[in-house]
């Protein structure tokens, strides 16, 4: 994927267009809200610059970057008239299903790579079946 990512911390909100190339991307958005779509780097953008985002507001456990992510997805879900997530809603409807994935590639990734496998693509025909 292609973009930035926003993060805040203790010296505040910082967009980066590298650096995160071993992260998780969680799709939030159904591609059929081209809309939303459309107003979403302008929503993050501004929310990113409100008095919450501080630096000297950052607390690691109570006001971090998960706050900053969650307050976000709860901002965009209320201007669409829909209930705010609670941090536990948040981490097992988005979150843990996308980790389980992952860890279940690195897994798998990490015994390939112990062992002599050669991965061979399927050719077109193969593949259309």
């Amino acid at each position: 994927f292609a973009g930035v990512v926003y993060n805040f911390d203790q010296e505040g909100v910082h967009r980066a267009d590298s650096g995160w190339e071993e992260s998780i991307s969680i799709p939030l958005v159904q591609p059929d809200m081209w809309e939303l779509l459309q107003q979403w780097d302008n929503l993050l953008e501004e929310f990113s610059l409100e008095e919450a985002w501080l630096p000297h507001r950052y607390e690691e456990q109570q006001h971090n970057c998960f706050t900053f992510a969650l307050a976000f997805i709860n901002r965009v879900r209320q201007g669409r008239g829909r209930q705010p997530l609670s941090k536990a809603q948040f981490t097992e409807s988005f979150l843990l299903p996308h980790t389980r994935e992952a860890s279940r590639y690195l897994a798998l990734h990490q015994q390939l790579a112990h062992r002599d496998f050669y991965i061979v693509p399927l050719a077109e025909q193969e593949q259309e079946q």
